[in-house]
């Protein structure tokens, strides 16, 4: 067994949409939030697909709930990992100010004795979350300190950006971040607000008119970036427009040569919040 093996292990949320191969390939551990239909719960990525979701909520009623890892998950997690002769864990949560999940991930580091578990709060979601997980996997391959990856998160922290338009707004009514009144004025009018993490919380950046205009503002603030022209890492990120997101990927990747390109998706969790069709760009300075 390779020696890094050994050590440290990377951890992170379901909300991250890392890829089962990426997942094994780095071996990063994933602990799933669930949606909830009813009486029925089904923990994303593992019991539910992001495209068994979206077929779902078709034939829904009402829009699902969604809930964090119970304490005990992680508990169980750090348990084996301690079994398994790892010596320290970095769990990467969802931001903490759309979830409890970074709170219940220090909750339950401190019931396990003997185990060092560092819990590092992304202040974001999806891919753009999944960019700490993969680059503290590499740095674990290089048999880094713990402080020295969660060092290096900081420092990713301040160039991480994410911008994601929304098509349809009867899901941030519901979910109850828009009131009836504006989501009816806002889908009359077109407008497809522009979300960003902002004090770790999903807010409007702004308010745009036509789908088109939005994803241009979206690419705008990437240039803004991107001019810089230093290696950057960037993701597209689609919610259940798997070719729409390709098409955008592939043009980005013409303009932006000295970007590192890859495509993500909004699963289960981040899907009921958000709503089908929703498209969001992702990036960070390597």
């Amino acid at each position: 067994m390779d020696p890094y093996l050994m050590k440290t292990a990377i951890i992170t949320d379901s909300t991250a949409y890392i890829s089962e191969e990426i997942r094994s390939n780095y071996h990063i551990h994933m602990v799933p939030l669930s949606v909830i239909f009813g009486e029925e719960t089904y923990r994303e990525e593992v019991d539910m697909t992001a495209d068994q979701y979206f077929e779902k909520i078709k034939e829904a009623k009402n829009l699902p709930t969604t809930s964090q890892p119970a304490i005990g998950e992680f508990v169980e997690l750090f348990e084996q990992l301690k079994r398994d002769q790892f010596d320290a864990a970095i769990v990467i949560t969802l931001s903490s100010g759309i979830s409890g999940t970074y709170q219940g991930a220090l909750t339950a580091g401190s019931m396990v004795e003997d185990f060092d578990v560092h819990v590092f709060d992304s202040e974001i979601s999806c891919m753009v979350q999944g960019f700490y997980a993969i680059e503290g996997a590499e740095m674990v391959r290089l048999n880094k300190h713990p402080d020295e990856i969660i060092a290096r998160f900081e420092e990713m922290k301040l160039s991480m950006r994410a911008y994601f338009m929304v098509d349809d707004l009867s899901h941030l009514q519901r979910g109850g971040r828009l009131n009836a009144a504006q989501a009816i004025i806002g889908s009359l009018l077109q407008v497809k607000p522009v979300l960003h993490f902002e004090s770790k919380k999903i807010v409007p950046f702004e308010k745009i008119r036509t789908r088109k205009r939005a994803l241009k503002r979206i690419t705008e603030l990437l240039d803004e970036d991107a001019k810089e022209n230093v290696p950057m890492k960037a993701v597209v990120i689609h919610s259940n427009r798997e070719n729409e997101a390709k098409e955008i990927q592939q043009e980005l990747e013409q303009e932006y040569p000295h970007i590192e390109w890859s495509l993500s998706y909004f699963g289960a969790v981040i899907g009921t919040h958000l709503g089908e069709g929703a498209i969001g760009i992702g990036w960070y300075k390597k």
